[in-house]
């Protein structure tokens, strides 16, 4: 299982110890704050966790080892597009599913995903490295269980159809990640947890 240390308004100072104590794999959602931060700290690996505007896809696709906020198979093909060009393919990708039908979340329906996935796996340049979704906020993380088991049983039900999609799970954050890793999430993204709570 991989950790994602959700830097999301921490100094790059207190980010470069959290490097150098080993987690060196760092979580942002805008892009702007990662470009921001990645020259101060040259050890760390960047994951996109947030949502991906089609007008910055260049410079995430130049920043970000991994996307784990694909919503969508035109952000998909843009992606693809993008790696083809500046040469940074096979980029990994994580496909994000509103398992939870959720109007203020973003991601794909289940179903939507399900008529999608063939045309997301012919994109040569990206790696789907799995499904990614953010669990139901809510006063315990018990309750955000049932979402996570949806994912992990939407990913085999998937995986057994498409051969191109890969099994990591992530799923889990600050308030419910040892529910997530129960239920067979490969990826956590924690950040408060870490590094205490957001400023701002």
């Amino acid at each position: 299982m991989a950790l994602v240390a959700v830097s999301k308004t921490v100094d790059p100072s207190r980010l470069g110890a959290a490097v150098a104590a080993g987690l060196t794999v760092l979580g942002e959602n805008r892009v702007q704050e990662a470009e921001s931060k990645a020259p101060f700290l040259p050890g760390a690996t960047w994951h996109l966790i947030g949502p991906l505007q089609s007008n910055k896809a260049r410079r995430a696709v130049e920043l970000f080892a991994v996307i784990e906020s694909v919503d969508s198979l035109d952000l998909a093909r843009r992606l693809d597009r993008i790696a083809s060009e500046v040469g940074t393919a096979p980029l990994g990708v994580y496909l994000e599913v509103n398992v939870d039908r959720d109007e203020a979340k973003a991601g794909f329906l289940p179903e939507a995903l399900e008529t999608a996935l063939p045309a997301l796996s012919e994109l040569s340049n990206l790696r789907l490295l799995g499904l990614m979704t953010v669990g139901r906020l809510a006063s315990s993380a018990e309750e955000a269980r049932p979402a996570f088991v949806r994912l992990r049983e939407l990913s085999t039900r998937l995986r057994a159809r498409v051969a191109r999609l890969g099994p990591g799970l992530s799923m889990g954050m600050s308030d419910d990640y040892a529910v997530a890793v129960e239920e067979g999430a490969t990826v956590i993204r924690v950040g408060r947890a870490l590094f205490g709570e957001r400023r701002g």
